[in-house]
């Protein structure tokens, strides 16, 4: 068996399989399906200062190859996750991560101090996909300067693993990636999902209550890869990858592309064994290749 073990940062992971945040609850809503220590990590869903109803239902839509959501971080507040998640997650063996979402830097930075007390919990991911409220709702994660505004109060206030979650809807990713590693980013992860639409023709209507949402599925697996590949090249911090990622292949894709490590969304709802499947899938091909460790395989695509 060859060692699957990968480090982000400071944060060793006992294999590169991640969940991402949203698609798989706090992780004990999947305990009756997988082994939840068999998981390398496991990030909860997103998490604000102050509670969130999150949008108008309809809210998902199914599409070709994937899915639609304006979910709108539906939750109960960190000062809720401190008092009643934690100590339900405290103890699964394995690295418990918390999504932070906010509508300001300060908002950001309070969220993830409030956080960084709590003993368990060894990283956070911020999402920057979110709109910034004091700057006529653009989202932070679309300019190197909201981004790294973000990164920046966070760091401040936040002293273990920050990874920076990634918008993919940006001309040049690179330069965003760059921006939160000059910042203090551990690690970036990518792609958060694409912006998109779909129309009930018979109604004339969106079917999103908003109009849009974000994309995510196998259909956006080709941007996801290509983003991620030219992202571990532009900077020198270690690559999350995600979008699309389905089975085992598709992981190995992403980190020869140089993802250090993975993160499966969507493909938990079509089936909640999927992480555990995976994990063992990219056992079985580091053996038949003959590679000792899963770390000889990242970044080695020949391009």
């Amino acid at each position: 068996m060859a060692d699957l073990r990968v480090k982000i940062g400071n944060l060793e992971l006992k294999n590169p399989v991640m969940t991402a945040s949203g698609t798989f609850g706090y992780g004990p809503e999947y305990a009756d399906f997988v082994e939840l220590s068999e998981i390398g990590g496991i990030i909860v869903k997103g998490t604000t200062l102050h509670p969130r109803q999150g949008n108008d239902y309809p809210r998902m839509a199914e599409t070709a190859s994937g899915m639609l959501n304006c979910v709108g971080l539906q939750n109960k507040g960190v000062d809720y996750f401190c008092e009643h998640i934690y100590p339900e997650i405290k103890d699964i063996d394995t690295n418990m991560i918390v999504n932070v979402s906010g509508s300001s830097p300060e908002d950001y930075a309070e969220c993830a101090a409030r956080i960084d007390a709590l003993d368990k919990i060894p990283a956070i991911e911020l999402n920057i996909s979110c709109p910034n409220v004091k700057d006529g709702g653009m989202a932070f994660g679309v300019t190197c300067e909201g981004a790294a505004s973000v990164v920046r109060a966070v760091r401040k206030s936040y002293h273990k693993t920050l990874i920076v979650k990634l918008s993919p809807n940006v001309t040049d990713i690179t330069e965003i990636a760059r921006a939160v590693e000059a910042e203090g980013a551990d690690s970036v992860s990518l792609i958060n999902t694409l912006m998109g639409m779909a129309i009930d023709i018979e109604k004339r209507k969106p079917m999103l209550s908003i109009n849009t949402g974000g994309l995510s599925g196998p259909a956006v697996k080709p941007v996801a890869l290509r983003m991620v590949w030219q992202v571990a090249k532009a900077v020198g911090i270690p690559v999350v990858g995600l979008g699309g990622i389905c089975n085992a292949n598709d992981a190995i894709e992403f980190m020869l592309a140089g993802a250090s490590a993975i993160e499966i969304g969507t493909a938990n709802f079509l089936d909640p064994q999927v992480t555990v499947k995976v994990k063992n899938g990219i056992n079985e091909w580091l053996d038949k290749h003959g590679c000792k460790s899963v770390t000889e395989i990242i970044g080695q695509l020949e391009a």
